[in-house]
Parts: structure tokens; C-alpha cells; sequence
């Protein structure tokens, strides 16, 4: 099987200038498609809702997995391309990513993850991937 490169995760494009335009560099989400990850390889940036398709990329320079998405507010301040209203919006619709599962009666948190980003560089234009990229993302292979 080819080597794992990076990793693409869908987002709206209405938030993508916030990390081509406004400097943000943290990309915050509850934690799937990241047992592989490391340090250096690189996220995509999916553009998702209209003219979809890759939109840029950036190298991942550290990846941070917590319970609680809002304690990232406390380690990365404002460089996370979320606000703290937007992300108490997420967790409060999403129940099923804060959510619990029940696995032989214990009771289990989905983490969340933060993915602090370098070289953030927008595409000339929007590239349509081979392959869809749900919500949870997926790992880019070579």
C-alpha cells in the first residue's frame, strides 16, 4: 500500500480565506483520519459547499489531540481559524462528535484534534480530487 503523505479535510469556503488572507494557522476538528499522522506531512485543504475541490495546502508542524476543543483556545489563542462562539455552535449541533460511545458500558469522548500548520499556501485554482472527500477526511497517499 503507498505511503501516507497527508491528510485532507473538508472546509466550507467561506471560512478558507481566514487561513489564505487572515494568518490563521490552526486547524481545529474533532479528532478522525489522525492515528497516522505526523508531524511535516501535510494537509490539504478541501474547499467544501461551492466551487469545491483542493484550494491549497499547507505541512503540519504539530498535532494536538485533547477532550475538550476549547482548552486548544488556551495554547493557541487567536491563530485558531475557529472562534470560541463558532466551536460552541459545532459541538452543540453536532451531538454525535462530542457524543459518547458505549462500548461494554464505559462511556467514551470523541477528542478533538489541532493541527498547527506552516508554509500555508493557496492553489492558483481550485484542483477537483480524484476521489471524495467526506467529512471526516482522508488520508493522501503517494
Amino acid at each position: 500500500m503507498p505511503e501516507i503523505t497527508g491528510v485532507t479535510f473538508p472546509v466550507p469556503k467561506s471560512l478558507m480565506p481566514r487561513f489564505f488572507a487572515e494568518g490563521k494557522t490552526v486547524f481545529i476538528k474533532p479528532a478522525t483520519a489522525f492515528k497516522e499522522l505526523r508531524s511535516g506531512m501535510k494537509l490539504v485543504f478541501y474547499q467544501s459547499r461551492e466551487d469545491t475541490g483542493y484550494a491549497g495546502e499547507a505541512t503540519i508542524r504539530r498535532i494536538v489531540i485533547d477532550d475538550d476543543p476549547f482548552s486548544f483556545f488556551a495554547t493557541f489563542g487567536d491563530a485558531i481559524f475557529l472562534t470560541r462562539e463558532e466551536v460552541e455552535a459545532y459541538v452543540e449541533s453536532q451531538g454525535r462528535w462530542q457524543g459518547v460511545r458505549v462500548r461494554k458500558g464505559e462511556v467514551r469522548k470523541r477528542p478533538w484534534m489541532a493541527l498547527e500548520l506552516e508554509d500555508i499556501r493557496e492553489y492558483d485554482r481550485v484542483k477537483k480530487p480524484e476521489r471524495f472527500v467526506p467529512v471526516g477526511g482522508r488520508y493522501l497517499r503517494e
